[in-house]
């Protein structure tokens, strides 16, 4: 049963069904770059996905032959009257909100990046949980190339994806970085063939579907969180997590399941 028809949107598909939220970006015509009204119903998915118990897992990706090309210049580049848009305000306005919301999404989200993700695209791509790309697409941190500094997290997930002389080199020169390539350096979870992408996020989705939701919630928050900690602060968090997660209904159905030797069948609870 679907939650969401797709004709609710114009700039975005979205849909609920079996546990697994879909979310695409379709601007096929201008590579799925953000304009205002995308990110105003991208707003409203990730709102209905984190409202809707029975979404367990978010997968994003893009219609067409991209992914997302970052912003949209001919929406946003001038503002009415031919006077220059203030960057920072569309960076608090849209940007930003919409890292944080993927970020504490209380569910795992995948990227599926079926084509390039430049600028932007290639951070909110880089923001996800799991990043599963198809081999001819690519990743671009195309700022530079507009005298910008990269955003939607770009400064502070590519140093601790790839270390700072990698993130440095495509921060400063732009260069097309392969999906091979970015699996190699452990900037994304992997690469696959274009033929198995479908497949293979739609079974890693599966999966994660009937998987212990709220313990994969808390492991989210915990690794992301874990940078601004030393490791006793760190030591508490995971005793504190698992206290919290030693009591769920997730737990005991484990536990159950291991003793009596057969599959778990967890809630997400």
């Amino acid at each position: 049963m679907k939650s969401e028809p797709d004709m609710s949107y114009d700039t975005i598909r979205f849909e609920i069904a079996g546990g697994i939220a879909r979310l695409t970006l379709n601007r096929p015509d201008r590579l799925n770059s953000f304009n205002v009204a995308m990110h105003g119903e991208v707003r409203a998915a990730l709102q209905k996905v984190r409202e809707d118990q029975s979404a367990r897992v978010l997968v994003i990706t893009g219609a067409g032959r991209g992914f997302c090309a970052g912003q949209d210049l001919n929406d946003r580049a001038v503002a009415p009257g031919g006077a220059a848009v203030d960057l920072g305000e569309s960076i608090e306005r849209y940007y930003k909100p919409l890292i944080l919301a993927l970020a504490d999404l209380p569910l795992p989200v995948i990227a599926a990046v079926n084509g390039v993700a430049a600028g932007a695209g290639a951070n909110i791509a880089l923001a996800c949980d799991l990043v599963i790309a198809a081999r001819s697409a690519s990743f671009v941190q195309a700022f530079c190339k507009l005298g910008l500094v990269p955003d939607s997290g770009g400064t502070w997930n590519l140093p601790r994806l790839v270390g700072p002389a990698r993130a440095m080199g495509l921060a400063m020169l732009g260069e097309k970085l392969p999906a091979e390539q970015a699996a190699q350096w452990g900037m994304i979870w992997r690469c696959v063939e274009d033929a198995e992408l479908v497949a293979t996020v739609d079974a890693l989705a599966s999966h994660l579907a009937t998987a212990p939701t709220r313990g994969l919630a808390r492991t989210k928050q915990a690794i992301r969180s874990a940078s601004g900690r030393t490791l006793e602060e760190q030591l508490d968090v995971e005793r504190d997590f698992q206290r919290e997660l030693g009591n769920s209904a997730d737990y005991a159905e484990g536990v159950a399941a291991f003793t009596q030797k057969r599959a778990p069948r967890f809630s997400g609870r």
